[in-house]
């Protein structure tokens, strides 16, 4: 039978593990340092930058208490060993509990000199101030700037609280457990550096594609970092990204079904017959996205396959009001999602009158 010590050794070091470094499990327990001090860190969508200061301040100051709290735990689950008090421990246990005392000081010490001078010296204060550069006078210029584009929803953001990718209209943003690194749009490009390939998923039944991603500026005050995203999420940022990207390695990124079929739906509409705006008539913003104008019409064209079968295609007489990506995700979105091979010979109804259509009736604006 093992020992109590090494009981709780062993469960004390799995329980740091998952503190530190935490998994799904934890994070739906509320077992970590944002929902255990959320009272004192505020909200993160008010003060963005104010909110990671002062998290990575307590993150700093509760890791580096988890030696400590061995020593403590040590002295319920091993009466015998006398370590309480201190005086009658054994010389390791007493080097084990000075060392565990010096680095919660440490940091203690440190954080004290991060907060001063309303935490200049933190280093999230550092990284901002190299994006001082005008019309941003200081550090908190840019962290105005910052948090107010945070607050909008049509922000890009992915991955778990410890590894996080924001990237708002003006910054690309990664936030990890002690730092946040920060690079301007303006002034930066990225490059896809790696791949990796990874069968099993606990999110997919299906093989999952991770791509890293450099991010360099030619501010040299910033330095490099790297970005990690699943591939399915690439053609997202890359909407939200106005910096260049660059394929450095060729890697070849996986498209999801969707996408895949978004390319080959608009290679088949560029076959069929083109419809001409009646003069006098104009092209109004698509009423999916409002991004641009509207630039496709349903004409009745497909043919039944026999002349004793009829199409059950429909005429629509709905004026011009989808993009043409916008009505092939609507397509995409009506059909069997376990079944892709039926998709283009499939028909869905109108978005807007009802009216049934298949790919062939769809007709590109000139």
């Amino acid at each position: 039978m093992e020992s109590p010590e090494v009981t709780f050794t062993l469960a004390y070091t799995v329980f740091a593990l998952c503190f530190v470094f935490t998994p799904n499990e934890f994070r739906s327990a509320g077992l970590t340092v944002q929902n255990l001090f959320s009272s004192w860190l505020g909200s993160e969508d008010v003060g963005f930058i104010q909110y990671h200061v002062r998290r990575s301040s307590i993150t700093l100051l509760v890791h580096s208490a988890l030696p400590l709290g061995y020593y403590m735990g040590m002295c319920i689950a091993a009466p015998e060993k006398q370590l309480v008090f201190i005086h009658q421990a054994s010389d390791s246990w007493k080097a084990f509990l000075a060392l565990s005392l010096c680095l919660q000081l440490a940091s203690w010490m440190l954080v004290i000199y991060w907060s001063r001078c309303r935490w200049h010296n933190h280093p999230v204060s550092r990284v901002l101030q190299a994006h001082a550069q005008p019309p941003l006078s200081n550090w908190g210029s840019v962290a105005t700037s910052i948090n107010t584009e945070f607050r909008r929803i049509d922000k890009f953001a992915t991955g778990a609280p410890g590894a996080r990718v924001i990237i708002t209209d003006s910054w690309v943003l990664k936030v990890t457990t002690y730092r946040v690194y920060v690079a301007s749009q303006s002034d930066c490009h990225v490059t896809v550096t790696e791949s990796r390939q990874h069968q099993l998923s606990p999110d997919s039944t299906s093989p999952i594609q991770f791509l890293t991603l450099r991010v360099h500026s030619i501010n040299p005050a910033v330095r490099p970092f790297d970005i990690r995203l699943n591939s399915m999420e690439y053609a997202e940022l890359r909407e939200k990204l106005h910096a260049p990207i660059r394929n450095a390695a060729n890697v070849v990124i996986h498209q999801t079904i969707s996408e895949l079929f978004l390319e080959t739906f608009r290679a088949q509409v560029d076959l069929n017959q083109i419809y001409t705006l009646p003069s006098g008539q104009e092209v109004e913003p698509c009423i999916g996205c409002m991004q641009v104008p509207a630039n496709t019409k349903l004409l009745r064209l497909c043919q039944a396959d026999g002349a004793d079968h009829e199409s059950e295609c429909q005429q629509c007489f709905c004026r011009p009001m989808w993009c043409l990506s916008c009505l092939g995700r609507w397509f995409a979105s009506r059909q069997d999602q376990q079944r892709p091979e039926t998709w283009l010979s499939s028909k869905v109804p109108c978005p807007t009158c009802r009216a049934k259509f298949c790919i062939l009736d769809v007709c590109v604006i000139r």
